[in-house]
C-alpha cells in the first residue's frame, strides 16, 4: 500500500515503539524492596494485604487512585509527528 514517504513498515514500526515506550514507562514506575506501613502521602496505614499483593507499595488505595489520575493525563501523545498530528 502506497504511504507516500513513509516506508512499507513505517506503520508497524510506529505502533512497536509507541508499545515498547509504554512498556518501559510502567517498568520504571514499579517500586522494589519492602513494602511501607504507612502512606507516604497521607499517613493512613496501608493493609496487610496490600503489603502483600504489590511489592514495594508506598501508598494507600485512595493516594495510589489519585496519583494514577494525575498520571493518565500526562505523557499520552504521539512524539513521532505522524502527518494526522501535523494537520491538527
Amino acid at each position: 500500500m502506497a504511504t507516500g514517504w513513509a516506508g512499507d513498515g513505517a506503520v508497524q514500526e510506529q505502533i512497536d515503539a509507541t508499545v515498547k515506550d509504554g512498556i518501559e514507562r510502567a517498568r520504571r514506575q514499579l517500586h522494589t524492596g519492602p513494602s511501607l506501613t504507612h502512606c507516604e502521602e497521607c499517613g493512613k496505614p496501608i493493609p496487610l494485604a496490600r503489603q502483600k499483593a504489590v511489592p514495594g507499595v508506598r501508598l494507600c488505595v485512595s493516594c495510589q487512585e489519585a496519583a494514577d489520575r494525575d498520571e493518565q493525563g500526562a505523557g499520552l501523545y504521539n512524539r513521532r509527528g505522524s502527518k494526522d498530528s501535523q494537520l491538527r
